[in-house]
């Protein structure tokens, strides 16, 4: 009964999802020099909770980690509607980035590094990035399982989602698309406008051809790639009717094929946490859900323009690069004026890189984009501007026609249509919370680097998972970046690795140590398995139970030993001193996050309020540099659980390093167990400490009457037993004792607050047997 009660609470999330953060490296901030802001990384944390709560199934967990984004069918929070899914792919960015760097492909090469450490060792306990510069000197990954990983992520991109109203503005979209076509072909079948649709656009040259990089006339469908939808399902072609509901002048026929934003979508309202530390120039401009993704294009030329219209700004993405927070990459972020034709970027610096360009309009303004082009000269824009014009002026003059012979019978249409838009406008989610996630590109392979070197590329790998699993077949992927393909591969029943590592990882928890000892790395310099065959058992069992973490860690916890004692029988510890075969439970030493809480929660202090913006970490005198905070967060965190106070890389809570917290790198799914001077010096002197125990002291002495009272209450509370005949003797004795040395009374608050004090800096306080 204990156990399901345990397995049931809204805190059972709070605790696993803790673990669970050790091994995706998560913070809140970028680290490096200045230590950014990682902009709503708490959504990602709460989900984590949520998930583990509702025990989401694991290999839904993996599926919506490595593509929730992309999922047919995602996952819905049950109480408030929104895609859950797409959350979970907000762990690939919670890495450590670099402002302004100077070499920015060896820049995405590192963060790609980590990026494929951090998920080969969570999911399948392999040290794939090992293989970055050579074939794995041990185990069966090569160079070319590295870069063909690598090539997941070159064909996704970053972006901040409005994950609130994303789901239901995708209906909302979706509706809009079938209306808009429902109009479209009652226009059509009142114009039969087969003079102008058949007849041939003008041909470019091949010169002129050379340049474009974008056209929206041939652009693939699979290539119109946008962060929301205002900018429709796909780009209008030249002579498409399309209603203008912004002037009142009804309706009216593209003069040119483009992608256009909606007016329909205004009014979109993206909530944000607190700005903390500057993040960059991107962070100003109103990105989320409103940006047009160009695909991505080799950089030959940086002589890079966009024929525009309207109002807005470009921003050119190299190599992935997003926190420009200084001068040096500036230049990639131009903005677009109503008079402008043409917008031009200066690229030089980044020939021969990968980029892809992003158009984001002004809030309630309407932006246009119809080519981009790369090496284009005055006199080849001129011609693109003369075919554009010769284009535009056929449909004005068949929209004149049209207008003229069935201006009844569009008004009809234009009417209805704009009524219908308007009903559906009103359904429009326009407020939502941001959270980082993952948006899928243009589908690509990357390149060997040799040696690992960014400036040295080789043979393009196409794109596949660890070969020593799946072979040598290529990945059949239908689109994009193909991490759908990637997910159910880890997930595969025919993959050994990805159930046994999480039975593992349980196991590890709840025991103090794995069944692979080496929880983050089951290849041959990992240690081997204990019991080989238990850890097929379990792993069978979980695949059995649905993938289901609560029943696993309910077999384990009721299992025989799960509840042996912590006090060895001489006997066996003479055949295995390092108990190696289990035949006793070692000590445990709490985490500090832990030993926190529970201090909180001795003093009644605990707050038991779940989700929100993270509580500022507490600045002592000696927290000071670069990236320094601006506001301290309160000594007491708020009185809320650990797993709520803000963890920034360069600004790390002293108490929780102390007690081996981890520096979020990478993962770290075994946490050291150090046992130091720091540790008793910081339950001594630590200013937080002082104040809880006191406040625990107070308690005693509001709820007993009797010092012998106030001893059993304390024990019990600190121990979850009674103090011993003998410890109650030395605790009165020291009471009587001081209380006469001091010349205080017994009851004095100060008398019982060190020994409260006392009973903290014992190790039975934060070690279990």
């Amino acid at each position: 009964r204990l156990v399901d009660e345990l397995l049931e609470s809204p805190h059972f999330g709070e605790r696993w999802g803790r673990h669970w953060l050790d091994l995706v490296r998560y913070a809140e901030s970028r680290g490096h020099e200045f230590d950014n802001d990682s902009p709503n990384a708490y959504q990602y944390r709460d989900y984590l909770i949520r998930a583990f709560n509702a025990d989401v199934p694991y290999d839904q967990l993996v599926r919506e980690h490595i593509s929730g984004d992309l999922l047919p069918e995602p996952r819905l929070n049950p109480e408030q509607g929104f895609n859950e899914s797409i959350l979970g792919t907000g762990f690939w960015f919670l890495g450590e980035w670099v402002h302004s760097p100077v070499d920015i492909r060896k820049d995405e090469a590192d963060r790609f590094d980590n990026m494929i450490d951090v998920m080969s060792k969570t999911f399948l306990g392999v040290t794939v990035s090992c293989a970055r510069c050579h074939d794995h000197k041990f185990d069966a990954i090569s160079t070319a399982d590295y870069y063909s990983l690598s090539g997941f992520l070159q064909s996704s991109d970053f972006r901040e989602v409005r994950f609130e109203s994303f789901e239901h503005n995708r209906r909302i979209a979706e509706q809009l698309a079938e209306l808009d076509q429902k109009y479209q072909q009652q226009v059509n079948n009142v114009l039969k406008p087969d003079q102008y649709v058949d007849a041939a656009l003008p041909a470019l040259s091949a010169e002129v051809a050379a340049t474009v990089v974008l056209n929206y006339e041939t652009l693939p469908e699979n290539h119109y790639i946008q962060d929301g939808f205002i900018f429709g399902q796909r780009p209008r072609l030249a002579g498409e009717a399309w209603l203008n509901t912004s002037n009142a002048e009804g309706i009216q026929f593209a003069p040119g094929s483009a992608a256009l934003s909606d007016s329909f979508w205004n009014g979109l309202e993206s909530l944000s946490e607190k700005v903390g530390q500057d993040r960059g120039e991107l962070a100003k401009l109103p990105r989320s859900g409103r940006t047009l993704r160009t695909p991505t294009f080799d950089l030959t030329d940086g002589n890079v323009n966009c024929r525009v219209q309207g109002v807005g700004h470009v921003v050119a993405c190299v190599d992935s690069h997003r926190l420009i927070a200084g001068p040096l990459h500036k230049e990639t972020i131009v903005p677009i004026s109503v008079n402008e034709k043409w917008v031009h970027l200066n690229l030089s610096r980044y020939i021969g890189h990968r980029l892809h360009l992003e158009f984001t309009p002004a809030v309630n303004e309407q932006l246009t984009l119809s080519l981009v082009t790369q090496g284009a000269t005055p006199e080849i824009r001129s011609l693109l501007d003369q075919r554009a014009a010769s284009i535009a002026q056929r449909v004005a003059e068949f929209e004149t026609q049209a207008k003229q012979a069935h201006e009844q019978e569009l008004n009809t249409i234009a009417a209805e249509w704009a009524v219908e838009r308007s009903a559906l406008q009103s359904k429009v989610m326009k407020r939502s919370r941001l959270a980082m996630a993952m948006l899928d590109g243009t589908g690509e392979d990357d390149r060997i680097l040799i040696r690992g070197n960014s400036s040295k590329p080789g043979d393009i790998e196409p794109r596949h998972f660890l070969t020593a699993i799946t072979g040598d077949q290529p990945m059949e992927i239908a689109q994009g970046s193909g991490r759908l393909e990637l997910a159910e591969q880890i997930n595969h029943p025919a993959n050994p690795l990805t159930s046994r590592v999480i039975v593992n990882r349980l196991w590890h928890y709840l025991m103090g140590r794995g069944i692979v000892p080496t929880t983050d790395d089951f290849g041959v310099l990992g240690q081997r398995p204990t019991h080989p065959e238990l850890l097929d058992h379990l792993a069978t069992r979980f695949t059995e139970n649905g993938h289901s973490l609560k029943k696993m860690i309910r077999t384990i916890v009721l299992s025989s030993t799960y509840q042996m004692s912590s006090f060895p029988d001489q006997a066996a510890l003479v055949n295995d001193p390092k108990n190696m075969l289990w035949h006793h439970r070692p000590p445990k030493r709490l985490e500090g996050e832990a030993i926190r809480d529970a201090l909180l929660s001795l003093s009644a202090n605990l707050k038991t309020s779940q989700f929100g913006e993270p509580v500022p970490i507490h600045l002592t005198a000696f927290m000071d540099g670069r990236g320094r905070p601006g506001e301290s967060g309160p000594l007491d965190g708020a009185g809320r659980r650990t797993i709520y106070t803000a963890v920034r890389r360069n600004f790390l809570s002293p108490f929780m390093v102390t007690f081996d917290t981890p520096t979020p790198f990478s993962t770290m799914g075994r946490r050291n167990v150090s046992n130091v001077p720091a540790q008793a010096l910081i339950l001594m002197n630590d200013p937080f400490v002082v104040a809880e125990t006191r406040a625990w002291a107070n308690r005693a002495l509001e709820i007993t009457s009797t010092s012998e009272a106030r001893i059993d209450w304390l024990y019990q509370t600190a121990f979850a037993r009674q103090p011993t005949e003998q410890q109650k003797t030395v605790a009165i004795t020291f009471i009587t004792n001081q209380a006469k040395s001091r010349n205080i009374p017994e009851n004095s608050l100060a008398l019982w607050a060190d020994f409260a004090h006392a009973l903290i800096n014992t190790k039975e306080f934060i070690y279990l047997r």
